[in-house]
């Protein structure tokens, strides 16, 4: 029996498995327990090499990929391509991949390799504009969801030492709402979007396009570029491991904080100092 499908919206390669698999005979669950974990294996490989992963036959894979609503193994991989590009950590995972093939040298390897290719697309005047903006903004607005507000929070901490009108929005208990309709043309927003991305990310940014601060944006590779957004860079976040590698993330914002501080010039010692003489007096450090 086929799976049937009643909603129009494709549920999707995965979704197309856990729906398939009461009907599944035992090969087929094999396959299917075994593509639930390592989905990444059907978009990396051919149905021979899959075969051999999953401890089944080509045929089975064959008779697998139609019992799942796909007429051929390629359009299968497809599909599992196209979910890839949604941001779900369980696509970079790959099976008979452990600790012991995977050693910190190649850990470093692909962080450098990642570091690399999103410095390779950046543009340092952008950088050094996103800089003058920041310093220059009534307030500065950072936007961070999911994973992506561990980096909104490390820009606060480092800007906070240099402009003291910069806030992470939005609080707990808090709509966006709440501060989009303050924002007037003279502020600055810095988004972080990575995967996987909250599923309002485009309605917040076309809310904040139509405020009017200047915005920059970023996000992960798997985005397209953003036009609207007067910055939007890329941070390639690839690893083999089923973690996503977040180097490139946390460079490029160090330089922006770091940039921004030089700009800063003797205002941002003095803001240091101040700060330090505080604490000092305070006890808190």
């Amino acid at each position: 029996m086929e799976p049937q499908f009643l909603s129009d919206r494709d549920p999707g390669f995965l979704g197309r498995i856990r729906a398939a698999l009461p009907e599944l005979h035992r090969a087929e669950t094999k396959l299917a327990e075994f593509l639930l974990d390592f989905p990444g294996d059907l978009a990396a490989y051919d149905a021979q090499e899959l075969a051999r992963l999953s401890g089944v036959s080509k045929a089975t894979v064959s008779r697998f990929v139609r019992r799942i609503g796909f007429d051929t193994y390629e359009a299968a991989r497809r599909a599992a391509r196209d979910e890839r590009q949604t941001g779900s950590r369980h696509f970079i995972a790959h099976a008979g991949r452990g600790v012991e093939d995977d050693p910190l040298a190649d850990i470093l390897n692909q962080e450098m390799a990642n570091i690399a290719w999103t410095l390779d697309r950046l543009n340092a005047e952008e950088i050094a504009e996103l800089a003058d903006a920041i310093l220059s903004a009534r307030r500065v607005w950072l936007i961070g969801y999911r994973i992506s507000r561990v980096f909104a929070d490390y820009l606060y901490w480092q800007l906070l030492k240099v402009v003291p009108a910069v806030a992470v929005i939005p609080q707990a208990g808090e709509s966006l709402g709440e501060y989009t309709a303050e924002m007037t043309p003279d502020d600055l927003v810095v988004m972080v979007a990575l995967r996987r991305r909250a599923a309002n990310t485009d309605r917040v940014v076309s809310e904040l396009v139509r405020a009017g601060p200047p915005v920059a944006l970023l996000t992960d590779d798997g985005s397209a570029p953003d036009k609207r957004l007067r910055w939007h860079w890329r941070c390639r976040i690839e690893t083999s491991s089923p973690q996503f590698n977040h180097a490139a993330v946390l460079n490029l914002c160090h330089r922006i904080v770091t940039i921004t501080t030089l700009k800063a010039g003797s205002a941002a010692h003095h803001r240091l100092r101040r700060i330090d003489e505080a604490n000092e007096r305070l006890g808190e450090v």
